[in-house]
């Protein structure tokens, strides 16, 4: 599969990433090196496999999903750098 310097200006207009010539160069390469190993990748035949099978046994780690207790507000807030009434107080990201 052969990707196109075309093509990578495509994705970069979609990502609003404005790419220099060299960039534009050294991503077609990039995604051309990926895209042929992806190609060998489907070449495998994976007639069998378990789309979800692990080479290791694997298991879910996760505790039962139980409602409890509520550690409350003021615990909630104990640690907290700075805070207003019951809320979190966090700096300003959006201007």
């Amino acid at each position: 599969m052969k990707i196109t310097r075309v093509e990578v200006e495509h994705v970069a207009r979609l990502a609003r990433l404005e790419l220099t010539e060299t960039e534009l160069d050294t991503f077609t390469v990039q995604m051309d090196s990926i895209l042929a190993y992806v190609e060998k990748l489907n070449a495998l035949d994976t007639e069998g496999i378990i789309p979800t099978s692990h080479a290791v046994p694997m298991e879910n780690a996760f505790r039962p999903d139980e409602p409890g207790q509520a550690i409350g507000v003021d615990a909630a807030l104990a640690n907290a750098p700075r805070h207003a009434e019951s809320f979190f107080r966090v700096p300003k990201v959006i201007e």
